[in-house]
């Protein structure tokens, strides 16, 4: 069964419309709102992301497709087939940008498009159960083919992003230990230079005021 539902932008992961109803049957249903909020963050941060992909989680898969800046997520039970999910967010995605497409760049707020919400539920409800004769003709489509769509873990996927933070960070960390470890190098070749041409200074310094001072006697 459908779990979940959440729409958000993928350039900043601004979160705009969800299923208001959705986890009250789902344990930790607030725990799996939040991966799904860091799975937008990561979206927004490493936009290379595949546009659709299949993701573990416990004992629910996230499915989501990227289409015209914003992705659509859902969570379902694994056994809930893979065919009908997409399918859903096929459904959310055509008919979210007939309503709202012209705005999507423009929202500010998070949630923007909440009333989205009733599209939501009455679509949930013909996806809900999967033997309906309308979901069977679905899954027996040959013309909508999910065996190509990644599957991977809500911990490799999350993970990767947090690696590819840690290494940018390292490299910044890197730069700027560079440039500190530049400006002392310079300090100390300045220093070398000074002790190592000081003494010559100070000789020809005093040869010079003897010599001063000899012409002003004689």
């Amino acid at each position: 069964m459908v779990k979940l539902t959440m729409i958000a932008r993928v350039t900043d992961g601004l979160p705009l419309a969800e299923g208001l109803d959705d986890g009250r049957d789902v344990k930790d249903a607030e725990m799996y709102k939040q991966q799904v909020k860091a799975l937008f963050k990561n979206l927004a941060t490493h936009q290379n992301e595949p546009s659709r992909m299949s993701i573990e989680t416990g004992p629910y898969v996230f499915h989501y497709i990227i289409e015209g800046r914003v992705c659509y997520l859902t969570m379902c039970d694994r056994s809930y087939p893979k065919k009908l999910a997409f399918q859903y967010l096929e459904d959310l995605k055509n008919e979210f940008e007939r309503v709202n497409d012209a705005q999507i760049e423009t929202a500010a707020r998070p949630y923007a498009f909440i009333k989205f919400d009733t599209f939501i539920q009455k679509t949930k409800k013909l996806y809900q159960d999967t033997r309906t004769q309308r979901n069977i003709a679905k899954l027996n489509d040959e013309l909508y083919e999910v065996h190509q769509i990644m599957t991977r873990n809500v911990q490799e996927v999350l993970g990767v992003g947090e690696k590819l933070d840690q290494v940018s960070e390292m490299s910044s960390r890197l730069t700027s230990e560079s440039r500190i470890y530049a400006d002392k190098a310079r300090d100390l070749n300045r220093q070398a230079l000074i002790r190592k041409w000081a003494p010559v200074a100070i000789v020809l310094g005093v040869v010079f005021l003897l010599f001063w001072v000899k012409t002003k006697i004689w």
